[in-house]
């Protein structure tokens, strides 16, 4: 079993705009085609060329609402596997997409903020409507900073997948209940095809 926090080089959403998105896409694309950072098994590494994307929509990069809730306990989510990854609530975002008012937690690792480069890194796994029927079953993440203020952008179009979406050799943590989105993102990576 491989233990995986989330993909953390993907590329924070804090920037929106079109470009910004391909390259992040870019960038993803050679981590998973570089056999030293792929999560892709290795029979899967001998035939990946792409991963597939939702084209850019702008729509699905938003402007949300960031409340700090600073009196949180730590807790385990739920993985893949029988392991407990721990987190902290550190905030709520709420936004609008397509007319509807969404609300969500974000996360931070305890343990991965005592690193440096991670120390202003925030987890954002979600679910959506598009779960099965687009994209990875399982649910979607999208790596956000702390925020210097109230408001924090959302970039859905850099939405990646879990490793274990690729591999079921590793632990990657399950969305809480709590983020499931009432809403269609198609927005990001695409459910992979073998």
């Amino acid at each position: 079993m491989i233990v995986a926090l989330a993909c953390l080089s993907y590329g924070y959403a804090q920037d929106c705009s079109e470009m910004a998105s391909k390259e992040a896409q870019d960038k993803l694309n050679k981590e998973y085609a570089d056999p030293k950072t792929t999560p892709l098994t290795k029979a899967d590494q001998k035939t990946f060329k792409s991963l597939d994307f939702y084209p850019v929509d702008l729509q699905y990069c938003v402007t949300a609402k960031f409340k700090r809730t600073p009196d949180e306990k730590p807790f385990y989510m739920a993985t893949t596997t029988g392991r407990k990854a721990r987190y902290v609530k550190y905030g709520e975002v709420s936004f609008t997409i397509a007319g509807k008012q969404h609300k969500l937690d974000i996360f931070q690792s305890p343990d991965l903020s005592r690193l440096e480069e991670y120390k202003d890194y925030l987890f954002l796994p979600f679910r959506d409507d598009t779960n099965g029927e687009g994209s990875y079953e399982g649910g979607r993440y999208v790596d956000l900073k702390i925020p210097v203020g109230d408001t924090i952008q959302i970039d859905f179009n850099k939405a990646y997948n879990p490793y274990c979406a690729y591999n079921h050799d590793y632990s990657c943590p399950i969305p809480p209940s709590q983020n499931s989105l009432d809403a269609v993102i198609k927005a990001g990576v695409k459910e992979y095809m073998k």
